[in-house]
């Protein structure tokens, strides 16, 4: 795993952490809420797959806290669970893409479970100190996030893998 960040490392994930906070930003403005297609979840997906591991895991620290205080979104209540889901989607998708030479939609298919147990995980442990929308039998259940989250599931299998492609055969990271 590579710790050192050069000028091309930096630049890239920059570019993935402010597509973190404008993606939503867009998805909203058509009325179409995170929780359906995930938009925040793509940019830290698509930062673990090239600039790396390490990379993932600070946009996926960063994107939620800074995407709440500048826009109010995700609902503060989400934040902390967030912050523990989207850093285990870039760095799983680094580590096993990178490091493990994994196909790429078995990557992302481990990214997507390690993160949403990371949020069940959040929402079992915050639940226990403050009032929730939901726990995490809901969250699991029909009807809960993950159900409601298939569209965005569909759409990062369809856009991501093409996507990593694309970018690597155009960049040097």
């Amino acid at each position: 795993m590579k710790f050192g960040f050069g000028p091309r490392r930096a630049a890239h994930s920059a570019l993935y952490l402010a597509l973190a906070i404008i993606l939503p930003i867009i998805f909203h403005q058509f009325g179409i809420g995170g929780r359906v297609f995930l938009p925040m979840h793509i940019p830290v997906l698509l930062c673990g797959f090239i600039v790396g591991a390490s990379a993932g895991v600070i946009i996926g620290l960063l994107a939620p806290l800074l995407s709440h205080l500048l826009t109010g979104m995700p609902p503060l209540y989400a934040v902390p669970l967030m912050t523990m889901e989207l850093p285990l989607y870039g760095f799983v998708a680094g580590l096993t893409y990178q490091k493990l030479r994994l196909n790429i939609y078995l990557a992302l298919l481990l990214a997507m479970i390690f993160g949403r147990m990371a949020f069940a995980l959040g929402l079992f442990i915050l639940g226990r100190f403050i009032e929730l929308p939901y726990g995490p039998s809901e969250f699991f259940a029909a009807g809960g996030a993950v159900v409601a989250g298939l569209p965005g599931i569909a759409l990062q299998f369809i856009i991501i893998p093409p996507m990593v492609v694309a970018i690597k055969r155009v960049t040097r990271i």
